[in-house]
């Protein structure tokens, strides 16, 4: 009879171990894992995003000092006459 008494007691022992402590851990370090991984994600998604912006920044510049070369050597011819 103590056996039986013995055994249950362990076995709910187990029961309340196994579900009030490890399927909710469980659970929380999967919802952990997840939000690591997104924001992992956003980031990545974040630094193409700025790396995009800077060629498109440093591809402007280009073409604003290539422009600037091109009216600077286009400009007005002024003849110089020497005065004597």
């Amino acid at each position: 009879m103590f056996k039986i008494i013995l055994y249950g007691f362990l076995i709910y022992l187990a029961y309340k171990f196994i579900f009030e402590l490890v399927i909710p851990v469980s659970k929380a370090t999967s919802q952990v894992k997840d939000n690591l991984r997104k924001m992992q994600e956003m980031q990545q998604a974040q630094q193409q995003q700025y790396q995009q912006q800077q060629k498109q920044a440093a591809e402007a510049q280009a073409q604003q000092a290539a422009a600037k070369e091109t009216a600077v050597k286009g400009g007005d011819y002024i003849d110089f006459e020497e005065v004597k």
